[in-house]
């Protein structure tokens, strides 16, 4: 079963926001990352740049396949985990703490409320 922590809110996608102060961390969920088993690389978005809110700006590569990830928010990216991209197996091991992708500022605060609860999140994927 998926871990699913009731702190964060989802996007349809998988990707998962943790917001603190205006800004939302991203990371792909816990579900997302069983799914694609083995992470061997991760494209991050610049920082500085400016993401949309569905916006592909990340990739994941598995050793089954290559994966879109799509910003939450909109918003500036201002933080980006070199950590993930150097050592890619984090995102397996720990997607919630070590695992994170990026940063953004939000531009548009409101988005927040239209992503999955927990609960909603968990019945999207069965659990």
């Amino acid at each position: 079963m998926s871990n699913i922590p009731g702190d964060l809110k989802y996007a349809k996608s998988h990707e998962w926001v943790r917001i603190s102060e205006g800004v939302a961390t991203v990371g792909i969920s816990d579900h997302a990352q069983h799914e694609l088993t083995d992470i061997v690389f991760v494209e991050l978005p610049a920082k500085g740049r400016k993401v949309a809110a569905n916006e592909a700006c990340a990739v994941v590569e598995s050793v089954k396949t290559a994966s879109d990830i799509y910003s939450p928010v909109s918003g500036e990216v201002i933080e980006t985990n070199q950590a993930v991209v150097d050592d890619p197996a984090l995102v397996n091991g720990d997607p919630f703490e070590k695992g994170w992708f990026f940063k953004v500022l939000l531009s548009n605060p409101s988005e927040v409320d239209v992503l999955l609860t927990p609960e909603l999140y968990r019945k999207q994927i069965g659990g």
